[in-house]
């Protein structure tokens, strides 16, 4: 196995995964299986950069990798030159809400922004500027024009006038349209405070319309409302800027599940069988929607998707749906378990990242990590209760053990009689009538 990999990669999938939870690099050293579910997602990619859209729901039990997977796609995605952010659903952030929490979700994926040159977060300059830096480019390429030549900025407002044009056609394009104008002011005049107004209210931080007039020359601002419909001229604006879309991967959808109020929930489901309609019918354009849940999340009939029956029609299985044949070109992709070889590769692949990180030779081998794996299997319920978060973390447990204790004896450990796996008893993100309680003090 080669050892291309970098000490900063190495910490962030030790830690990220002995904690239990995705890295956001790395991925590309242990990622197993999921052939067929990336290819379903690129197909998305070549649909969204030819003009188009797409929505997905990726589900699975928990602990099953679908947040790893869609850490995995956006990665790629960056690479293939889209926009990307992110954000994971919570009581705070959800799609809509009477206390802003959609608003809150836009703010953090505008926070998440990302590209493959600022893969973290906070792109969201970069993408103003390199907007700003290809219609000088053009424009100076077209009339054969140096910096600083007057006429350069003559023609640039001119070309900003017509992007902006383009963007008032659609719902709230006029004002997005002004202000990203206002932003090129800025940049003109050398108007730092205009400049940095602009991208306050690309962030959704103006509280009010008031507040925000005193700075721009708009009389919208993005609320809980009609932040998604900012999200679709931003898609727009990110192709003039070079880029072929922009990706939006929403986790936890679990976190409407759990909303206790069925009008706050439904409400919520009523946001995404919007998302879901404009993308499947065409009304979008450059913007993919990726989101994850549990089968709880889509399928239970009391509360999920299912109980919204708009929703349920057009989520539901077709008439070959629960055959033995999968299908992915629907907008539900469902996680199968991991093969027995492929968790056997993934241990194999973390028990070598963590002698790189450590600087120490591997002491397991084939025959350890069978056993391993072997007393996982023989513990009752681990075929419906481990899962590969579990397998893995307390795998980097022992090994982080053995490591620390030279004088310890793997097969010591393992064969131990207090030896097990922690599992999940069970799926912590289901919700039962009883239940509800535990979610009484969600804010509605």
């Amino acid at each position: 196995m080669k050892s291309n990999i970098g000490r900063s990669e190495s910490g962030a999938i030790l830690k990220s995964f002995g904690a239990g939870v995705v890295p956001r690099i790395g991925l590309q050293h242990v990622a197993v299986g999921r052939q067929k579910e990336v290819s379903a997602f690129l197909d998305d990619f070549a649909t969204i950069e030819d003009g188009g859209a797409a929505f997905r729901i990726v589900c699975g039990p928990y602990g099953s990798g679908k947040s790893f997977l869609l850490q995995m796609i956006r990665n790629n995605a960056m690479e293939r030159g889209f926009v990307v952010v992110d954000a994971d659903l919570s009581p705070e952030r959800r799609l809509t809400g009477s206390k802003g929490q959609g608003l809150a979700t836009y703010r953090e994926l505008i926070k998440n922004m990302a590209i493959r040159i600022r893969r973290d977060k906070g792109a969201l300059e970069s993408v103003l500027q390199r907007w700003v830096n290809g219609l000088q480019n053009t424009v100076a390429k077209e009339y054969d024009l140096k910096p600083g030549d007057p006429k350069l900025i003559d023609e640039v407002s001119k070309k900003i006038s017509e992007v902006t044009m383009r963007l008032s056609e659609m719902v709230y394009g006029f004002s997005f349209g002004s202000v990203i104008e206002s932003y090129w002011r800025g940049i003109k005049t050398g108007d730092d405070s205009l400049k940095q107004a602009s991208l306050r209210w690309l962030r959704g931080e103006f509280a009010t319309k008031t507040e925000a007039k005193r700075y721009l020359p708009v009389d919208r601002i993005i609320d809980d409302e009609n932040w998604y419909e900012f999200l679709k001229l931003l898609a727009l604006f990110v192709c003039e800027s070079g880029y072929n879309g922009l990706l939006v991967f929403l986790d936890e959808g679990v976190s409407l599940y759990k909303i206790p109020n069925k009008q706050s929930r439904e409400k919520n489901y009523e946001k995404l069988l919007a998302i879901f309609n404009d993308t499947m019918q065409g009304k979008v354009q450059h913007l993919g929607v990726f989101l994850s849940g549990t089968p709880q999340f889509i399928y239970d009939e009391r509360r999920g998707l299912f109980s919204y029956e708009a929703l349920r029609s057009r989520l539901s299985d077709g008439r070959f749906g629960n055959s033995d044949f999968a299908n992915y070109t629907g907008p539900v992709i469902k996680l199968d378990k991991l093969s027995p070889e492929e968790v056997y590769l993934l241990l194999e692949r973390l028990n070598h990242i963590h002698s790189i990180h450590y600087s120490y030779p591997q002491v397991l081998g084939q025959a350890e990590l069978t056993a391993f794996l072997d007393t996982v299997a023989s513990r009752l319920g681990a075929d419906k209760l481990l899962t590969p978060r579990e397998i893995s973390r307390d795998f980097l447990e022992l090994l982080d053990i053995l490591y620390q204790n030279p004088q310890v004896r793997f097969y010591d450990l393992i064969e131990a009689p207090d030896f097990h796996i922690e599992s999940a008893k069970e799926d912590p993100e289901q919700i039962t009538k009883d239940s509800d309680e535990l979610f009484a003090d969600f804010e509605i």
